[in-house]
């Protein structure tokens, strides 16, 4: 719907060909801030246009800047309706990663970090940490996209709008009220709307940023009255925060909006004068942040309206027909230039990272698409090393079109991560990383980053080379080391882990080659040589003597993996889809070391060498249900593995690929759930409960082919295809800033691990094997 709607302004925005006489009635509309409660100037604007209300000059502010130059821009009260009423306007308030808008090529691996430090060091050793605010990408593009044709229709001047308008800003170094009248509309609806811990601001053309006007004055009725000298002023305030009464059973939820707006400056109802009409909707208990009440928003705004609609028709007797209203709206449509698009601009970094900027912005032929924009506007974004992007939509005479312009600023050149682990069970983690860019034509960077705790214990060293373009490719050099021990992983319930006597440890070396076509998706590919060591036990029964046996499995090995990821968390997710085929190929020699308990060890050491092909595809997908506050997704996984058996089944099993459905899967060493070949299949269901307090549950089954079996210690290929095992888990999940706080009841098709109730706090994430 936006997307038609921009286009069909684009098409051709207007010219005011009717004016109003000397001694006609003119009225200006005056709109407050409020943050979402902004959203009731929308049903105003629809009651004083289908009453034949004229509407001669607009000043707004904050979201009333918002909604005022959206009309003046020549859009109705019934397409601005549509616009907020919309799942991306949603999305613009909130600054929600969109699904369709996540790129892969410069993401990493999901990592358990959960505190994400952004260090800018510059060439004196000077550092700033950069603070995060909300998302504003979206909302940037989206009014780039809504107020570029009426600006360039405009001639960049305010006055020539389809309504003359006027919006505030504060510079707040000079305690100074700024009223925008010229330039770029969507640069200053984006200075009016820029409220201290809400928005950051934007830089300027001129330097300067400005915040929001609502910080001085949020009902500018003296600013109506200077700029435009209206014969009445209509005054539609959002802005108090004062309610009849205490919100008892809300003041929780409003707290956070109500201490943000506390520093605006309270209106004043006699501003706008004897002869003045004064609107205050009844907005009851909603506050600044509740965008997902537009409906309801909206109508309170047409309610205040139609109850003051005797006192309005009678201090204004002046009508505007609405039949030539929509005349002149399209008029000022038409006058806005074709929407082609010539040239790109990077501005704010050094001439060759300028460069590098620009290559994330494809032409199709000579010029622009306006898709195509929006794409490498957030292909630059996905990458991290940059911050503050600003998109700007100029239209240039001499060029015949318009030149798409990004303001852009180095971020974090270094960059620490924090995450850690609580559990219910012996797994707990701290998760330390750091990384270092450098940027010049192409985007250097160098990382490491360690993992420590009971059961897992890894450390990883790399640095990567980005290049974007036309045909965007990485390469990067890896050393991983893991180690696992499964000795001490029992819990709640009586769990018996006698048979999970199971330490493992294994290093890569390696390099990959990652090429992304479009950004969105990334082929790789990845070689390395590894060295995998696992110590086990073949019995459950064990002394303080006995001694472990012990497998090495040393060679090299290569895949080919396609990835594409757009799933909105590391885990629990309930949004977005995940795709993952794998080729790998394998040869090494396997080293085996009797122990104790192998009823082989008087043959001693001996060794074999193996060659195998591996097919792995995994798949998830979510759908929302309920407006988010629901989500269904499935889950489907083929693994099919050439691997031969080792010594014994428990170095087969060692070494076999994995199942791991639930989150804490990996930490168990469970028989039936690692299998050289096997399918599986899962639903999952979250629903919100309580604030955001998330019930999830989740059933899988899976079928092992050809499955392996314990001959005496030996492993036996059976044929055909196992029984279906069954996993399943259901509790409640909550998302913190530091992770996930989860309570599971679990069930697993094991008989050591049946029944379990598993706890946790921080992301439960671990580095894959090397040969996974």
């Amino acid at each position: 719907m936006l997307k038609s709607l921009s286009r069909y302004v684009l098409a051709g925005l207007f010219t005011l060909s009717t004016g109003i006489g000397a001694s006609a009635q003119r009225v200006g509309l005056v709109l407050s801030g409020g943050g979402a409660k902004g959203l009731a100037h929308v049903g105003v604007l629809k009651q004083l246009e289908a009453n034949g209300i004229p509407i001669d000059y607009i000043v707004g502010n904050s979201m009333g800047a918002v909604v005022g130059a959206m009309y003046a821009s020549g859009y109705s009260p019934h397409d601005i309706e549509q616009i907020v009423l919309s799942d991306s306007f949603q999305s613009w308030a909130s600054g929600k990663v969109l699904p369709d808008k996540t790129f892969n090529f410069l993401t990493a691996e999901p990592s358990p970090a959960s505190l994400n430090l952004g260090l800018s060091i510059d060439s004196t050793f000077q550092a700033t940490i950069s603070p995060n605010l909300v998302n504003d990408l979206n909302l940037n593009f989206a009014l780039a996209r809504l107020l570029a044709p009426s600006s360039a229709a405009a001639s960049y001047n305010f006055d020539n709008l389809f309504v003359p308008y006027r919006c505030l800003a504060t510079e707040v170094f000079t305690r100074e009220k700024v009223v925008q009248k010229s330039g770029l509309l969507a640069d200053a609806v984006r200075n009016s709307m820029a409220y201290p811990l809400a928005f950051r601001p934007i830089r300027n053309l001129d330097g300067r940023y400005l915040f929001d006007g609502a910080v001085l004055d949020n009902f500018p009725t003296d600013v109506m009255r200077q700029e435009f000298k209206p014969d009445i002023i209509i005054g539609v305030n959002v802005g108090d925060v004062a309610l009849q009464k205490y919100p008892f059973k809300k003041d929780n939820e409003l707290l956070n909006s109500t201490l943000i707006f506390l520093g605006t400056s309270v209106a004043d109802t006699n501003s706008v004068g004897k002869n003045g009409i004064y609107i205050q909707p009844n907005l009851g208990n909603l506050g600044a942040a509740d965008f997902d009440r537009v409906r309801t928003l909206i109508a309170a705004g047409d309610t205040a309206t139609q109850l003051k609609l005797a006192e309005i028709r009678q201090r204004i007797s002046r009508r505007v027909d609405t039949v030539a209203l929509q005349r002149r709206r399209l008029a000022f449509q038409q006058k806005a230039p074709t929407p082609r698009f010539v040239k790109v601009e990077v501005q704010g970094l050094r001439p060759d990272q300028n460069e590098y900027a620009r290559s994330f912005f494809r032409r199709e032929g000579s010029t622009y698409t306006l898709d195509g924009l929006e794409e490498g506007y957030y292909r630059l974004a996905s990458d991290s090393y940059f911050r503050n992007i600003y998109p700007r939509l100029h239209y240039d005479a001499a060029l015949k079109g318009y030149v798409f312009s990004v303001d852009a600023q180095r971020n974090n050149n270094v960059v620490a991560e924090v995450g850690f682990a609580l559990s219910s069970r012996p797994i707990e983690s701290l998760y330390l990383g750091v990384e270092f860019r450098y940027l010049r034509r192409l985007l250097y960077s160098v990382a490491a980053n360690v993992s420590v705790g009971r059961f897992y214990n890894g450390a990883q060293a790399s640095f990567r080379l980005n290049s974007p373009g036309r045909l965007p490719f990485y390469i990067a050099p890896i050393v991983t080391y893991n180690q696992w021990d499964y000795q001490q992983t029992g819990g709640l319930l009586g769990r018996d882990v006698l048979s999970t006597q199971v330490a493992q440890k294994d290093t890569k070396i390696g390099a990959q080659l990652g090429v992304s076509p479009r950004y969105r998706s990334r082929v790789v590919l990845d070689v390395g040589a590894f060295y995998n060591v696992d110590n086990y036990a073949n019995t459950s029964q064990l002394q303080s003597s006995d001694q472990l046996d012990r497998t090495s499995f040393k060679g090299g090995t290569a895949a080919l993996r396609f990835n594409r990821n757009s799933l909105n968390r590391k885990q629990y997710a309930t949004l977005g889809r995940q795709a993952v085929v794998t080729i790998r190929g394998v040869t090494g020699t396997e080293v085996y070391t009797p122990g104790s308990t192998s009823n082989t060890q008087d043959l001693g050491e001996r060794s074999r060498n193996h060659q195998w092909l591996q097919f792995r595809g995994t798949y998830e997908r979510y759908y929302a249900l309920q407006k988010d506050k629901s989500s269904w997704g499935y889950f489907g996984e083929v693994t099919f593995s050439g691997q031969g058996t080792f010594f014994n089944y428990r170095s087969t099993l060692t070494s076999a690929p994995i199942f791991a459905p639930l989150v804490d899967s990996r930490t168990l060493f469970m028989e039936h759930y690692r299998s050289p070949r096997f399918v599986a299949g899962g639903l999952r269901y979250s629903q919100v409960v309580l604030g955001k307090v998330e019930w999830r549950s989740e059933v899988f089954a899976h079928l092992n082919i050809t499955p392996l079996t314990d001959n005496q210690q030996a492993a036996d290929r059976g044929t055909g295809i196992s029984r279906p095992y069954l996993t399943a888990i259901t509790g409640l999940i909550l998302t913190t800033p530091v992770g996930p706080l989860a309570v599971h009841a679990e069930y697993y098709d094991d008989a050591d691990h049946r029944f379990g109730v598993y706890g946790h706090l921080g992301y439960i994430l671990f580095r894959g094997r090397s040969l996974e």
